[in-house]
């Protein structure tokens, strides 16, 4: 199932559309973010983590790989896999652990753990186009299509 994709002119606006993402979540789901380097990828997991109530500061987790946060009684990672080179890496990295747990994955580049990870509830494609960004939503489970129905109603 896909949804209308979106053109979104600013930076506020990917924050925007990421808290609206987030308050179409109810419990768990994996999440693939793809995009060019500067897409936006991050810039979109920080609006979704504020609409939650996190607010400290929101890093790409390029370095670390993962970025754990609880805020309140939820759980996100958000993960980079760009460095990764091997999708074995993965299972040493806990993310089965945290594939089973109650929580909110958002990947990057989750390419590089082809064949590894499962199938995401919901793939978001960001584009660059000219200023601004283009979103692109899929989603092959019955919970990403549920998260697609909800953020369409409140596009």
């Amino acid at each position: 199932m896909n949804a209308p994709i979106l053109q979104l002119g600013s930076e506020a606006e990917q924050e925007a559309f990421g808290a609206r993402l987030a308050a179409s979540i109810d419990g768990s789901l994996l999440i693939f973010l793809e995009g060019d380097l500067g897409a936006g990828k991050t810039t979109l997991t920080r609006g979704f983590l504020r609409a939650l109530g996190h607010r400290g500061t929101v890093k790409s987790p390029t370095y670390t790989l993962i970025e754990p946060y609880r805020i309140g009684d939820r759980r996100v990672y958000h993960l980079d896999l760009y460095r990764v080179a091997d999708p074995g890496e993965l299972e040493y990295l806990g993310l089965r652990e945290m594939l089973d747990e109650e929580a909110v994955l958002l990947i990057e580049w989750a390419g590089r753990g082809e064949g590894w990870l499962p199938t995401p509830d919901l793939l978001i494609t960001i584009r660059h186009c000219g200023e601004g960004r283009e979103i692109a939503l899929s989603a092959a489970t019955p919970a990403g299509k549920a998260v697609l129905s909800r953020l369409e109603s409140n596009l």
